[in-house]
């Protein structure tokens, strides 16, 4: 009977401990080294157990609204000497949903800036067109239009000629033949600048000025 009693007791004593602590946390305050005000706990920011400087969250916003504005990515702590960056998922619920989209868009802007991209060439496209693979890109397939271009010289993909040679590029024949080329695996000599096919036999090939080929590598 004792031992039945003893357990609604001892919650009923731990809630009312509870509700103590949080009276006591809602009615103590801090003075926020922006404006230099005090505040109730309540309205003190908390950065994701990055760091714990008193700020309130009207200078907080403003602090991030400025930042936004001045196109930061990676917005600092205000405190001085502090290291940590404010986190944007605990920030989210303080501030607006247009400085929240725009705060994500200069993230994406500032990911972008170190790697390698460039744009369709395709004047009725134009789409960003990201290298996320790294490395030397030639042969590139838009993601937008799906049309092949160059990553290298940003034209349209010049199949079986080099990025100098393609700008001499007019007419379709010309972009037909070099896809004819790369599908028939024929391989230019970098002599005489001709067109050298494989039939059978042997991959060492030799042109017409006995220069000798491997077809196929």
């Amino acid at each position: 009977m004792g031992n039945s009693l003893q357990k609604p007791i001892q919650n009923s004593v731990e809630l009312q401990v509870q509700e103590v602590e949080d009276e006591e946390q809602h009615d103590s305050t801090f003075t926020c080294e922006i404006c230099i005000e005090p505040m109730l706990s309540s309205k003190k920011f908390k950065n994701k157990n990055k760091c714990t400087h008193p700020f309130c969250l009207d200078c907080i916003i403003k602090f991030i609204d400025v930042k936004i504005s001045e196109n930061v990515a990676k917005i600092k702590c205000p405190a001085l000497n502090c290291e940590q960056f404010l986190d944007p998922i605990s920030c989210r619920p303080i501030i607006s949903r247009q400085l929240f989209d725009k705060w994500c868009d200069v993230l994406c802007e500032d990911t972008l800036l170190g790697l390698d991209r460039c744009y369709c060439p395709d004047r009725n496209c134009s789409a960003l067109v990201v290298n996320e693979c790294g490395g030397i890109v030639k042969r590139s397939k838009c993601p937008n239009c799906k049309r092949l271009f160059c990553f290298q010289c940003k034209l349209s993909w010049h199949a079986g000629f080099g990025c100098q040679e393609s700008g001499d590029l007019r007419d379709r024949d010309d972009t037909a033949f070099g896809v004819l080329v790369e599908r028939k695996h024929w391989k230019r000599c970098p002599q005489c600048h001709h067109f050298v096919e494989l039939i059978e036999g042997c991959r060492i090939v030799k042109c017409r000025f006995t220069l000798s080929l491997c077809i196929g590598q």
